[in-house]
């Protein structure tokens, strides 16, 4: 396990994976300390979680710049990261309360509600492109419910791993509440069949979500998947076109396109097509990609070489079944993994482009006849994560992102992203379940109904 730095390729530190003994003695210890940590107050979790939003601000230059070196993003991102994890435990410091509280239903009986109780250990498998903010988005509930985590992340974050649970102990988590896992990925099904674990989250690759959901199944076990994204963002003809080109342009090149959440098709309605890709390109091509500590560079590497030749291979592939490149699309000579902003033109289904989640910054330009044919080419996907629509027409607007677009979270005339107080997950291919706000925190917690006649 090796965390190697994607803007030169060095390696930064060698990691031995636990053996299966020492894994699972873990997660028997961290089974005891569920009955410890279940029994504190609410108020008491939410002290500690406010705690650790704390040690968050006060470490977020050395917890940013270990983001930076492990997984290639530009510095100031890492930082917000971590500025937003703070904010995620601070929110479910203060409305878990309100969240789990008991909830009265009107039965024949005197007296009947529903309330919440915690599962026990959840294990937690996390990927790379947001190593803070991915395992937060569920610790913070899912500790704020009562129950204890351990955590698999990713082979090449695994500096990461240690100083979030580094983090929780600093902060005066009761012993073993909050344990990372540094095993390898064929490890992971000995420790879902533990009896410990109670449940699984993941967020990943569709193959990856397939697999674990296929293993916590056959154990009944409970899993929330928040799986990949080709999420289509659609401009109608009468969109305000600059707002639409630097809301797509911005969504696209987040954490430098590694995300699921990420615009990766842009649907244009004809009329607009060719002034938006013009305006499109033009930005796209100003794009800085340099060090990820420079305040000049607007990305950074991607996270390894390998991922970028998987990226580059399905630009290749699409440019050979018939679509343009306007800018972009070569490898770059020298050191680090890194990979130009590029832009396809006239994208249709059957191309990489379209069919496949594009995880870097690489935009797919697809033209629509009309508004009926947009949102058809946008939910003619496996996926369903996000979505997005630009028109001056609000109410317009509304009723596509409301009614007609299949996905998780639809934006009009803005990008998506992810936020504690709102629910986040997908339909389709993108997963099931949902994390974080009221929804997430009741993912993992037995909802039990208690009549008392």
């Amino acid at each position: 396990m090796k965390s190697i730095h994607p803007a030169n390729g060095k390696l930064i530190c060698e990691y031995e994976p636990m053996t299966d003994a020492t894994a699972l003695a873990t997660l028997g210890q961290v089974e005891q300390a569920f009955q410890v940590w279940r029994e504190e107050p609410i108020a008491h979790r939410g002290d500690r979680l406010n705690r650790v939003a704390g040690l968050l601000r006060e470490q977020q230059s050395t917890l940013a710049r270990c983001i930076t070196d492990e997984m290639g993003k530009v510095l100031r991102e890492s930082a917000a990261e971590i500025e937003k994890c703070a904010w995620c435990c601070e929110y479910f410091a203060a409305n878990a309360e309100v969240f789990l509280a008991d909830q009265a239903i009107a039965t024949d009986a005197p007296h009947s509600y529903v309330c919440f109780q915690p599962l026990g250990t959840i294990l937690a498998v996390m990927p790379w492109n947001f190593p803070f903010w991915q395992v937060f988005r569920f610790a913070a509930p899912a500790l704020m419910a009562g129950n204890t985590a351990v955590l698999k992340h990713a082979d090449n974050v695994c500096g990461c791993a240690q100083a979030i649970e580094s983090i929780f102990r600093e902060a005066g988590l009761p012993e073993n509440v909050f344990r990372t896992l540094l095993i390898e990925s064929k490890q992971v099904d000995s420790v879902i069949r533990h009896p410990s674990i109670k449940a699984v989250t993941l967020t990943g690759s569709t193959g990856a979500g397939q697999h674990v959901a296929t293993q916590a199944s056959a154990c009944l076990k409970k899993s929330v998947l928040e799986l990949g994204g080709s999420d289509p963002y659609i401009v109608l003809h009468d969109a305000d076109l600059d707002l639409a080109v630097d809301m797509c342009v911005k969504s696209r090149l987040i954490n430098a396109g590694q995300s699921c959440i990420a615009a990766k098709r842009f649907i244009i309605e004809q009329p607009l097509y060719e002034a938006f890709v013009e305006k499109f390109v033009a930005q796209f091509s100003a794009v800085k990609v340099g060090a990820p500590y420079a305040d000049a560079s607007d990305i950074g590497p991607l996270a390894s070489v390998g991922h970028r030749e998987a990226l580059h291979k399905q630009v290749v592939q699409s440019v050979e079944k018939g679509a343009r490149c306007l800018c972009g699309g070569a490898l770059p000579e020298g050191e680090g993994s890194f990979y130009p902003p590029t832009v396809l033109a006239e994208v249709r289904p059957g191309m990489a482009a379209f069919d496949e989640e594009t995880f870097g910054p690489v935009a797919a330009m697809i033209s629509a006849a009309d508004e009926t044919a947009a949102i058809a080419l946008a939910n003619q996907s496996n996926f369903g994560l996000g979505a997005a629509i630009f028109t001056r027409d609000l109410a317009k607007g509304e009723r596509i992102a409301k009614s007609e677009l299949e996905a998780g979270a639809c934006c009009v005339n803005s990008f998506v992203k992810s936020d504690p107080r709102l629910p986040f997950g997908g339909v389709k291919g993108s997963g099931f379940g949902r994390e974080l706000a009221s929804f997430g925190i009741r993912e993992f917690v037995n909802i039990k109904s208690v009549v008392v006649g």
